[in-house]
C-alpha cells in the first residue's frame, strides 16, 4: 500500500485516550487497531512481532548489512486525543488544492479557512486529506504509524539499500501523558530512535519545555454573609489575589519561542475551599527551578498573610531532552542530513510542549522527534497534505541508510 492508502485505512479505527480510565491501555479500541497492525506487520515480515500485557506493539526488521551497524528505532503512538471524537472519521482527500478555502460540511457550515490556517497556501497544487468537520482526522499520530510501515515496505523491496536492526513500536495512551509508563527501552532494542510525532514538514525536534504541575487548596472560613464582618476569608478570593500575585506577562497567550510561563488551567471551589491547578513550562532548568520556587514562596507569604493553610503539591512531569540528546548530538546530524538528501529543508525548532521522546531520553533511549506533515492537531480542521507523508517516507528511508554507515 502506499502511505495514503495506509493512512486512509488506519483513520477509520476509533483509538481515542481516555484520562478517566483506569485500566491500560485507557480504551479498547486501541488493542483492537494493534491487532490489525501486527497482521499487516508480519505480513511485512517483521520480526517478532508482539502485543505486552500494555498494549505495546513492538517488532524488529531483521539486519541485512554486510558490516556491524547500530540498531536504531522508530516509534509513533496508537491512540488520538480525547479532546475530539475520533469515531466515524470521514475523510476527504482534495485533489491538487486550489488555494481557497476548504468547505468541510457545507450544510452544517464547518470551513477550513485561509484565515485561521495560512499555511495552507504552502500547499496549493498539492493533494490534502482533511476531515468532515466532526470529528479529528488522526493524523497525530496515524500519519507516523503509516509513514514507518511504508518505509518497512519500501526497504523489504529493495534490498539493495543496507541496513542495521530498525526496531519499531507503537504506543498506547501518548495523548493522555501514559505513553512511556511501561515501555520497555532494554527489550525494545535499540540504541537511539526517532519519533514520529511532529507536525509540519522539515521539523525536526529535540528541545522541549521542563514540565511541572501545581495543584493548590486554599482554605477560607465561611459564616452568614450578613454578619460576616472580620470574620469570613473567602478561599476564592484567596486563591483570584495569588493569581494575581504570579508575573502577568508570563503566561501562554503572551509567550513564544524559549519563553516559559505558568499557566492556570482551573480553579474549583467554594468560600470554604478552592483547588487550583498550574502548569509550569521552561525550557532552562534553573528558570525552571525559579518559578516552582516563585510557587512556594507565594504559598509561604499568602498563609501568613491570612493566617490560613494553604495545601501545595508539586509535580514534575518531565525535562528537556536537549539534557540527554546533546551528548549523542549526531543522531540530530543524522536526521538533518536524512532531510537535505531527499530536498526536505530541515526546521529545527522547541516543542513548546511534551514529548514521548522526552520521557524515553530520560529511561536511556534517546529521541528526537520528526515530522509527519499534519496540521491543526486534536481539530476538526485537522488536515495533512500527502506530499509531506510521502517525504517523511523518504527521511525514515534515508535515516537507516546513512546509519548503517556509523
Amino acid at each position: 500500500m502506499s502511505v495514503t492508502e495506509r493512512f486512509l485505512k488506519y483513520v477509520r479505527y476509533d483509538t481515542q485516550s481516555d484520562p478517566a480510565s483506569e485500566t491500560f491501555p485507557s480504551t479498547p479500541g486501541q488493542l483492537s487497531f494493534a491487532r490489525v497492525l501486527a497482521t499487516e506487520m508480519k505480513e511485512l515480515g517483521l520480526q517478532e512481532v508482539r502485543i505486552d500485557e500494555y498494549g505495546y506493539l513492538s517488532a524488529y526488521l531483521p539486519s541485512n548489512a554486510d558490516r556491524e551497524a547500530p540498531a536504531i528505532g522508530f516509534i509513533a503512538h496508537l491512540d488520538t486525543s480525547p479532546d475530539l471524537s475520533g469515531k466515524n472519521v470521514n475523510a476527504q482527500l482534495i485533489r491538487e488544492y486550489t488555494g481557497n478555502n476548504i468547505v468541510l460540511d457545507k450544510k452544517d457550515d464547518i470551513v477550513l479557512t485561509l484565515e485561521d490556517s495560512p499555511e495552507l497556501s504552502n500547499y496549493v497544487g498539492q493533494d490534502l486529506i482533511v476531515t468532515d468537520g466532526h470529528t479529528l482526522l488522526g493524523a497525530d499520530d496515524k500519519a507516523g504509524i503509516a509513514e514507518i510501515l511504508t518505509a518497512v515496505e519500501y526497504l523489504q523491496d529493495h534490498p539493495e539499500i543496507k541496513h542495521g536492526k530498525v526496531c519499531i513500536c507503537f504506543t498506547p495512551d501518548e495523548e493522555i501523558g501514559r505513553g512511556t509508563d511501561h515501555f520497555d527501552v532494554r527489550g525494545f532494542g535499540a540504541r537511539f530512535a526517532y519519533t514520529l510525532d511532529g507536525g509540519e514538514i522539515g521539523g525536526l525536534e529535540y528541545e522541549n519545555f521542563n514540565a511541572a504541575q501545581v495543584e493548590l487548596v486554599f482554605k477560607g472560613r465561611n459564616t452568614h454573609p450578613g454578619y460576616a464582618k472580620n470574620k469570613m476569608v473567602n478561599s476564592i478570593a484567596i486563591a483570584n489575589d495569588f493569581l494575581n500575585s504570579l508575573p502577568k506577562k508570563e503566561i501562554p497567550e503572551l509567550t513564544s519561542g524559549y519563553d516559559g510561563f505558568f499557566h492556570v488551567v482551573s480553579i474549583k471551589g467554594n468560600v470554604e475551599e478552592t483547588i487550583m491547578k498550574i502548569l509550569i513550562r521552561d525550557f532552562d532548568r534553573e528558570r525552571f527551578e525559579w518559578r516552582k520556587s516563585t510557587v512556594e514562596n507565594g504559598v509561604r507569604d499568602f498563609s501568613k498573610k491570612y493566617g490560613l493553610n494553604i495545601e501545595l503539591e508539586i509535580t514534575d512531569q518531565y525535562y528537556n531532552m536537549r539534557e540527554r540528546i546533546e551528548p549523542v548530538r549526531f543522531i540530530v546530524d543524522i536526521a538533518r542530513q536524512a532531510m537535505e538528501e531527499v530536498k526536505v529543508k530541515p526546521r529545527i525548532s522547541p516543542i513548546r510542549g511534551g514529548t514521548d521522546g522526552a520521557n524515553l531520553s530520560y529511561m536511556g533511549l534517546p529521541t528526537p522527534n520528526l515530522f509527519t506533515g499534519g496540521h491543526n492537531s486534536h481539530s476538526r480542521y485537522e488536515y495533512i497534505p500527502v506530499p509531506s507523508m510521502e517525504r517523511a517516507v523518504d527521511v525514515i528511508v534515508k535515516i537507516i541508510e546513512l546509519c548503517v554507515k556509523i
